[in-house]
């Protein structure tokens, strides 16, 4: 077994990207801890204000249910009709735009950051997440870094997408694979 040098993990990028200060930090995470993960409070509206006073882009009619979890709203841009379900948790170390009329569903995970497993210091690699308009992510699925959603995309239930979505289609599975065309009706 190798021994690792430590010190030579680059830590950096939580100074140069975060995006705020650790005043601003640490009020997010209280008022995250008591508004969004909090499975009590029900209300979109005082969430949609906590939002926007922490930087975030939110559209109108925008449903925000219990007990999700958003790291930083300043990199965050949900556009009109759009509604986030119980338990999903946005890790957006990176830019998440959530277009419009887009459905996020219970349990869901949209993941801007991992590591690199292929150095020794596991640095950490950041990409930003689209989800154009009309999307739906199925229950307790996982949207990797770097994901791009097209409009009308789906991710069936507890599949994984870890490369991008053509339009009005449909996929499944882990990794998430192509399994037929959605067709929208009005």
């Amino acid at each position: 077994m190798t021994s690792v040098d430590h010190s030579t993990y680059n830590n950096d990028w939580y100074k140069r990207e975060i995006g705020a200060g650790k005043i601003k930090q640490m009020s997010w995470y209280i008022v995250n801890a008591l508004f969004f993960t909090n499975p009590l409070n029900i209300s979109s509206g005082i969430k949609r204000f906590w939002l926007k006073l922490f930087g975030a882009k939110i559209g109108k009619g925008v449903v925000l249910k219990p007990a999700i979890n958003i790291k930083y709203p300043w990199k965050l841009v949900i556009d009109d009709y759009s509604w986030i379900g119980e338990g999903v948790w946005i890790d957006n170390l990176a830019d998440v735009r959530i277009g419009k009329s887009v459905c996020i569903s219970q349990g869901a995970m949209l993941l801007t950051g991992n590591h690199d497993y292929t150095k020794v210091t596991f640095d950490l690699m950041v990409k930003p997440i689209i989800l154009k308009d009309g999307v739906w992510i199925g229950a307790k699925s996982l949207v990797c870094p770097g994901v791009t959603c097209e409009t009308h995309a789906v991710l069936a239930a507890m599949s994984v997408a870890s490369r991008n979505l053509e339009q009005y289609s449909i996929y499944q599975g882990n990794p998430a694979t192509l399994v037929k065309q959605r067709v929208v009706s009005e």
